[in-house]
């Protein structure tokens, strides 16, 4: 699939969805972009800055959304323009989305409408690439349908996202043969290394995180196989507005991509035999 300029698939090296969960300021998304954007030059991997203007999901109506759809999409127009990378934003039933994709260049939509037909049909209509990622609380398999329903608008600019599946109360696994089940949907398949890891609600009024595991999960999905990894990143997260405990440290990236690029140039030297079974 083509993607934002580049080909996207598991005879391509994986690309990189990666950026702060959410917009905290316009320096801090452009010195961040920028930081990514030369990193991923250097290793030769494809890039996408992501960054949400308005969570709406939130553990508690207290906590930081963003800076809302106007200002948000400013500072997203201005990471494209002044870093020179194409941007993704997540949306919601709410959100613009005429005027969202008049700006970025791939939506978002959030597990947990995953399986509102009208919402993804809508998001699909746009004509932009759409990431759709997978509920919690959804078989890795039933994913052909909601790829379907997006399909069916004509749009098959379509990719499915793993991160996690709820195991009992404020708790992720990874089931990392859902990463091989969703290739069924004939689309990209990306993996959410940073959301996999964390503990929904497990802070009473925001979600927690196990950061350590992050790096286990990503190496394990790209040793499966996929088309693209997501991640969110922070320069200080102990201090991010959103997704802290489970965001991986800006300034750690280098060595993380570093082995996950030896890793996925290792697994794609020849095709996947559990595909000629």
């Amino acid at each position: 699939m083509k993607l934002c300029g580049f080909e996207a698939g598991l005879d391509q090296p994986f690309f990189l969805i990666a950026g702060p969960c959410v917009i905290e300021s316009e320096q801090m998304a452009l010195d961040t972009a920028g930081y990514l954007k030369e990193l991923t030059t250097q290793l030769n991997i494809p890039f996408i800055y992501k960054s949400s203007f308005d969570k709406a999901n939130r553990s508690s109506h207290e906590s930081y959304r963003g800076p809302g759809v106007e200002q948000g999409l400013k500072i997203l127009e201005k990471v494209k323009q002044q870093i020179g990378v194409p941007v993704l934003t997540d949306v919601h039933e709410d959100t613009p989305l005429a005027e969202v994709a008049s700006v970025v260049d791939v939506m978002q939509t959030p597990a947990f409408l995953c399986r509102q037909t009208n919402f993804i049909q809508q998001v699909a209509s746009q004509g932009i690439p759409v990431n759709i990622k997978k509920g919690q609380f959804l078989a890795p398999w039933d994913m052909v349908h909601v790829a379907n329903k997006a399909k069916a608008t004509g749009n098959q600019q379509i990719m499915v996202c793993e991160r996690g599946v709820s195991f009992g109360y404020n708790n992720l696994v990874s089931d990392m043969r859902s990463l091989a089940v969703m290739r069924d949907t004939d689309c990209p398949v990306v993996f959410d290394a940073t959301h996999s890891v964390q503990l929904p609600g497990g802070q009473g009024t925001v979600s927690g995180g196990q950061r350590e595991f992050v790096p286990v999960l990503a190496r394990a999905a790209v040793a499966v196989g996929i088309a693209g990894l997501f991640m969110e990143t922070h320069p200080n997260p102990a201090e991010a507005k959103s997704d802290g405990p489970n965001s991986w440290p800006l300034h750690r990236m280098r060595e993380l991509l570093e082995t996950l690029v030896i890793i996925d140039n290792a697994v794609k030297k020849q095709a996947f035999i559990e595909m000629t079974l």
